[in-house]
């Protein structure tokens, strides 16, 4: 296992205090207290409480990025394409359910780099799109709102950060499985 430098738990330490207090109630002071270090310290290795943030947002944003372009890349069905996105959003957010919260309601504080992340965003959200559009013109869809669709299924990965933590023992393979399932093929008996 890696050891962490103290950048990396500066960050680990941050994204939890994000979901616990929110972004705007958490100060760099209350930041070196949870670490047991004076906040002149944490200056040594990052900038700012908003350089926290966008390294915690951004490098998430990028790991989804990342995947779906892979995912896109791939000759598979539609509904295989589906799966292996539920799979990505599982695995992200079981590894980083306090960095989820912050990607989730913290996005808007970026400053310099809202652009770049909307961008992100936005890219993601088009391919998962065309994934299912994609379904649906070769039949293996039902032909249903598109947008109700993509939200059903991105509200649902989305919200897997609140979930994911009040289970002892998750086991992300079958997780992603159930996911896939229900998400893909409904709850009809």
């Amino acid at each position: 296992m890696k050891t962490l430098n103290r950048k990396d738990e500066i960050l680990i330490v941050a994204a939890k205090l994000f979901k616990e207090k929110g972004y705007s109630a958490v100060t760099m002071r209350d930041l070196a207290t949870d670490m047991h270090i004076k906040a002149a310290s944490l200056y040594n290795h990052i900038e700012s409480k908003q350089a926290i943030l966008k390294e915690i947002i951004l490098s998430i944003s990028e790991q989804f990025t990342e995947g779906m372009e892979r995912i896109i890349k791939l000759d598979a069905s539609s509904i295989e394409k589906l799966k292996k996105v539920i799979r990505l959003h599982v695995k992200i957010t079981s590894r980083n359910t306090n960095g989820m919260a912050s990607l989730n309601n913290d996005w808007m504080h970026l400053g310099d780099q809202l652009e770049y992340y909307k961008k992100l965003r936005y890219n993601y959200e088009d391919n998962f799109r065309q994934i299912i559009q994609n379904g649906i013109d070769s039949n293996e869809i039902k032909n249903e709102k598109l947008d109700v669709l993509l939200f059903s299924m991105l509200s649902t990965l989305r919200s897997l950060y609140i979930w994911i933590p009040k289970k002892e023992d998750i086991n992300i393979e079958e997780l992603s499985d159930s996911l896939s399932e229900i998400l893909i093929t409904g709850i009809n008996k």
